[in-house]
Formats: structure tokens, C-alpha cells, sequence
């Protein structure tokens, strides 16, 4: 419990932090863009508001992901931070997309012979200020997102570095703009797209695990075969089958069947699957779901008709 309170708080902490810098930074792009006359900056300075979204998101469900297992939710509140990395995914996915919509629009525009508007050096100042402050927030929430195991503190960290992918492509814009001339102010859109499909590519990255995990997928094929190695390292477990596998939140949860010798007694069969969840938890963490269901053993050459019901998966 000790653990898991810690956790909290170091999620909260970090999430804390870049609210704080996301809103010095809003504020401060979005007067640069007025005050410089940039567009692009203007841009970059309404898509930092989509952090404050993501810090709220990410404050709310890591509180309550970490509230004990009650009658209601047997297996704990851990799939709240697993719906948080889906939702921030989805607004990484959003961005992604109007950048790209922006973006191709002004290439467009730039390609026919429209003169884009030039932004003044405020912008620039801003533009680096950004990709500075951002590179430096996202490696401090991606450290302790992966100290205390939390996805969504990692989401939250990648969407940090897609602003500063998003203040990178704006700063070529708008240094293209000032030091090249009008026939250079193209790179702006162009730099902008290519960043686009970045952010796009982390969306999916960070959506792909948490679908698995809200549809019950089982673990990875690595994990599973660990899981197997232990139950079958036990020389009185004779063979298993039914296992089943899937992840909550920054836990996993396990159900198999172990088939045991027709003459051990109630207590020698609960002893070795206490064993066997104990190793298991060596191994996955002490807050790992374990169902150990010891059965006869059988020999599956005895019942040809029945081999699919002892198939391990």
C-alpha cells in the first residue's frame, strides 16, 4: 500500500510540474505569435493547450487507478490509467491530424504563388524557448513515468515531445521566413508535416497497448512463456492447460490450471500452488492476480477424445 501511495504521488508530482511549464509556455507562445505576427507560433501556442487537457486527464485517473480493490472492482481501479494512456493518445492522434491538415493547406497555398505573412524575431525567441523547456519536461516525465511503471505518465511525456517536435518545425518556418525570404517561407508547412507524421506514429504506439489491454488481450508471447517456465520448473505440477493471461493497469493477472498426482492430499496440493504463486510473484511483482486451480492428472493418452481440453495456451 506504502508503494502504491509513493507512486501516486510521484505521478502527480511530475503531471504537477509540466502543468506548471505547459502554462508559462501557452501563455508566452501565444503572445510571441500576436506580437511577432506569426501564425505559426499562434498555432504551436493554441496546440500547447491540449497539455493542459492531458495533465488533467493524467491527474485524475492515476488517483483513481491507485484506489485499493473494493466489492464493485475485485481486480482494483488499474484499467482508469490504461483508459487515460487511450484518451491521451487520441488527442496526440488529433493534433497530429490538423497539423497535417494545416500543413498541407499552406504548402498548397505556398505552391500557387501566395506570399505567406512574415513573423517577427519574438517568435523565433519562442520557437527555441519551447523546444528547450519541452525536450527537458519529456525526459524528466519518461524517467519517472518509467520508474514507477505508469503508462500514462509516459504518454504524457511523449505528448510533451510532440510539442516540442510541433516548436521545431516552427522554428524552421519562421527562421526560413526571416533569413531566406518569401520563396523560403514554404519550409514552414513542409517542416510541420514531416513532424506531423511523428506525433501521428506515437499516437499509435501508445494506442495499440491500451486497446489490448481494455479488450483482454493476453500478455506478449515472451511473457507467457516466462509464466510457463515457472509452472512447469516444479517437478510435482504433471502438466497444465487453461491458462489465461491479460494486464491491469501496471499489473498483470493469471489464471491456469495445474494438473497434480491423484494421491496428494488437500493440503500437499495447496502447498505447491501456494509455491507456484509465490515464485510467480518473485518474478511479476507482489500485486500480480494469481488463480491457481489444481486438478487429477490424466494421461492424455488414456483419453484421445479429450486432448483439446489439456492444450497449454
Amino acid at each position: 500500500m506504502k508503494e502504491n501511495i509513493n507512486r501516486i504521488k510521484e505521478a502527480q508530482k511530475v503531471t504537477i510540474v509540466g502543468f506548471i511549464v505547459n502554462l508559462i509556455l501557452c501563455i508566452g507562445k501565444i503572445t510571441a505569435g500576436i506580437v511577432g505576427r506569426s501564425a505559426a507560433m499562434l498555432a504551436d501556442g493554441i496546440h500547447s493547450l491540449s497539455d493542459f487537457v492531458t495533465d488533467v486527464i493524467v491527474i485524475v485517473f492515476i488517483r483513481l487507478s491507485g484506489k485499493a480493490s473494493d466489492d464493485r472492482h475485485a481486480y482494483g481501479h488499474g484499467k482508469y490509467e490504461t483508459f487515460a494512456t487511450l484518451l491521451i493518445s487520441v488527442a496526440l492522434f488529433i493534433v497530429g491530424a490538423g497539423i497535417v491538415y494545416d500543413s498541407l493547406s499552406k504548402i498548397i497555398k505556398g505552391l500557387k504563388g501566395e506570399i505567406l505573412p512574415e513573423p517577427g524575431i519574438i517568435a523565433l525567441w519562442a520557437a527555441i524557448i519551447s523546444i528547450i523547456a519541452k525536450e527537458i519536461l519529456f525526459r524528466y516525465t519518461k524517467r519517472v513515468g518509467e520508474k514507477i511503471e505508469s503508462q500514462a505518465v509516459i504518454a504524457n511525456g511523449w505528448h510533451h515531445r510532440s510539442d516540442a517536435f510541433s516548436s521545431i518545425g516552427t522554428a524552421l518556418g519562421i527562421s526560413g521566413a526571416i533569413f531566406l525570404g518569401e520563396k523560403w517561407r514554404i519550409l514552414d508547412p513542409i517542416a510541420g508535416f514531416v513532424v506531423s507524421i511523428f506525433i501521428l506514429k506515437v499516437a499509435y504506439d501508445l494506442a495499440k497497448p491500451s486497446y489490448d489491454e481494455l479488450l483482454e488481450s493476453a500478455l506478449p508471447e515472451k511473457t507467457c512463456n516466462v509464466i510457463k517456465e515457472i509452472i512447469e520448473s516444479d517437478p510435482k505440477v504433471r502438466d497444465f492447460h487453461k491458462l489465461r493471461t491479460r494486464k491491469i493497469g501496471t499489473y498483470i493477472a493469471v489464471d491456469v490450471h495445474v494438473m497434480l498426482d491423484n494421491d496428494l492430499s488437500f493440503e500437499s496440493a495447496h502447498e505447491i500452488t501456494r509455491i507456484l504463486e509465490k515464485r510467480l510473484k518473485n518474478r511479476f511483482g507482489a500485486n500480480m492476480h494469481i488463480n491457481i486451480h489444481a486438478e487429477p492428472f490424466y494421461d492424455r493418452r488414456n483419453m484421445p477424445c479429450n486432448k483439446d481440453l489439456f492444450k497449454k495456451n
